[in-house]
């Protein structure tokens, strides 16, 4: 169907991977609330990604799920192929936030546990900036890509030893991403966030909130609305001349030395 000349235009299109839950599901809803319509990504939380989708469609907003495996070549072509078919756009912004943990020593981790710990946050957002990006260059259309890093791109992070290695990889994935990218005016930024307090994190250790509240110069945990800011200053005009960058999102917690004779 032709849309009429006077029409106005649809809202732009921002496509967040891992949107079922934690982070990535209030990153969903912000991304509404700014005016953007939202295609989420979601692999193995069928029952979540339903009920966020139906959250968002219920406050009049145009959300839809789609399953898909971050790190999977062929889920992901598949997910790209329907967008166009869904969407007939590009993506306006691409937010690379799929992510799994493993917990264990270096000297104890499972090659399995690390194949898929860098397989989903390392290819993933190779195969989704890919993806992404090629739909905006056909579509002449200028884009915005921001990947979700971790204060360990920063400093290393005991027991997390395939996840810091692609965390790690994504910032810099990141600087040759926003270079190749640039001349298509698509611009591609990091956000590494710090403590943040999600479901995931609040279960891992006792009194998570606190014990990093303790330790962050801000004296307190990080929320997952702290990352949404930041997100949308990269996607927004306001950061039009912003490529290549990470933004420590961590209350300054790494930004803090080990230091013996430090107070507080």
């Amino acid at each position: 169907m032709t849309r009429p000349a006077d029409a106005p235009d649809p809202a732009p299109l921002a496509v967040v991977t891992g949107g079922a839950g934690g982070i990535g599901r209030h990153l969903v809803g912000a991304l509404t609330e700014a005016g953007y319509r939202v295609a989420f990504t979601h692999h193995a939380t069928p029952h979540e990604a339903a009920a966020a989708a139906a959250e968002e469609t219920a406050r009049g907003h145009d959300v839809a799920a789609y399953a898909c495996d971050a790190g999977d070549e062929t889920q992901v072509a598949r997910f790209y192929d329907a967008l166009e078919r869904d969407y007939a756009a590009a993506p306006a912004l691409l937010v690379n936030n799929a992510g799994v943990q493993v917990l264990a020593p270096l000297l104890d981790l499972a090659v399995d546990d690390w194949d898929r710990v860098v397989r989903t946050h390392l290819r993933g957002t190779f195969l989704n900036t890919q993806s992404a990006a090629r739909a905006m260059v056909a579509h002449e259309q200028p884009g915005a890509i921001v990947n979700i890093g971790s204060g360990c791109n920063k400093l290393a992070f005991p027991g997390l030893v395939g996840y810091t290695a692609a965390k790690g990889g994504i910032e810099q994935f990141t600087k040759v991403a926003a270079v190749e990218l640039g001349p298509h005016g698509i611009r591609v930024n990091c956000v590494a966030p710090g403590a943040i307090e999600v479901d995931r994190t609040a279960g891992s250790t006792a009194d998570y909130g606190a014990k990093w509240g303790a330790v962050t110069p801000l004296r307190r945990v990080g929320r997952p609305a702290d990352i949404a800011g930041p997100v949308l200053f990269f996607a927004s005009p306001a950061a039009s001349y912003v490529t290549g960058q990470t933004l420590w999102v961590d209350g300054g917690v790494f930004s803090r030395p080990v230091w013996p004779e430090a107070e507080g």
